[in-house]
């Protein structure tokens, strides 16, 4: 059974920092892809960011390319998010994600990050 529990998200001014982590337990995690996606208030999930197994092939969606990092420690089966140059409208609730950007599956309560000054 999959299990997904994110953690590190917070409030944080414009410009700053966040560094998302998410344990993953129930299925051999280095085997999978993960991704982060996120869902702001009032609209639906989107997809973020996908690390291949192994760890060396990323993708970003546009908004993001160039300020959030995802990486991966398949030594302790945990997937991370870092997060620069945040701006208002990366607010959301974030979870982890086993699957890229055409099939996904979310499981947990994700993580609230709010960006506000």
């Amino acid at each position: 059974e999959v299990h997904l529990v994110e953690s590190g998200g917070g409030l944080v001014q414009p410009g700053g920092s966040l560094r998302l982590s998410c344990a993953a337990s129930g299925f051999t995690f280095s085997n999978y892809a993960m991704s982060w996606v996120r869902q702001a208030p009032g609209k639906g999930l989107e997809w973020v960011s996908t690390i291949l197994s192994g760890g060396k092939v990323t993708d970003y969606v546009y908004s993001v390319k160039g300020r959030f990092t995802i990486s991966r420690d398949d030594a302790k089966n945990t997937l991370y998010l870092q997060m620069n140059s945040l701006k208002p409208e990366d607010t959301a609730v974030y979870y982890c994600a086993k699957g890229d950007s055409r099939y996904y599956e979310v499981d947990g309560q994700g993580t609230q990050v709010t960006v506000s000054s």
